[in-house]
């Protein structure tokens, strides 16, 4: 690995132990074996540093969202067992002690100190958006229409940020993926009831 994988993987460590605010250069520094110099040749700022290294762990774990390989007809794209199987993964995920989706809350709120960190987070979440719809309606990623991502992939983005703020709140009252697919279910039958006949 070169000075530039060193540091990816140094923050990475830092962002899990101490969080954004609480991590300086110095700490990443000493955890990737690298040098001061190496951060601003490499990534313009530790800030900008950090913001990559959290974009490349919540990538590390959106493997662990997608549904099970050869999952039956019933679970197939779109359906609301393929809603609740991927929601009941990315809970699973929030679950985990050391969970990553606590930064996610720091970084959120620290947005408007960060102008430039926030603008890289921001489409890297629109990207986010992107991965998601296929794990939820099937097709690939690269395939996702630019409008499906504006609609579609806004849409699971909220569900996710809101998912997050109430497992970091407090997990025992947080949604479950049965509940978020009923709620769901309900929603769809409104919907449906104020059609015309």
């Amino acid at each position: 690995m070169g000075h530039r994988e060193d540091l990816l993987e140094g923050a990475k460590r830092c962002l899990l132990e101490k969080g954004f605010a609480r991590t300086t250069a110095r700490d990443i520094v000493k955890e990737s074996g690298t040098n001061l110099a190496s951060i601003g040749y490499h990534y313009g700022s530790k800030d900008k540093l950090l913001a990559e290294a959290y974009v490349s762990l919540v990538e590390g774990l959106s493997d662990d969202f997608s549904p099970a390989a050869g999952a039956s007809d019933d679970t197939g794209p779109g359906s609301l067992d393929r809603f609740q199987e991927v929601w009941s993964n990315i809970i699973a995920t929030m679950r985990q002690p050391g969970s990553l989706w606590r930064l996610s809350m720091e970084i959120v709120v620290m947005g408007d100190q960060l102008p430039a960190v926030r603008d890289h987070l921001a489409q890297a979440q629109r990207e986010a958006g992107r991965g998601l719809i296929p794990m939820f309606l099937g097709g690939k990623e690269e395939d996702v229409p630019e409008d499906d991502v504006d609609s579609v992939g806004k849409f699971y983005n909220v569900l996710m940020t809101g998912l997050i703020c109430q497992y970091v709140f407090d997990p025992t009252t947080a949604p479950s993926a049965e509940q978020l697919t009923e709620g769901l279910r309900r929603v769809i039958g409104a919907a449906r009831a104020q059609e015309p006949s």
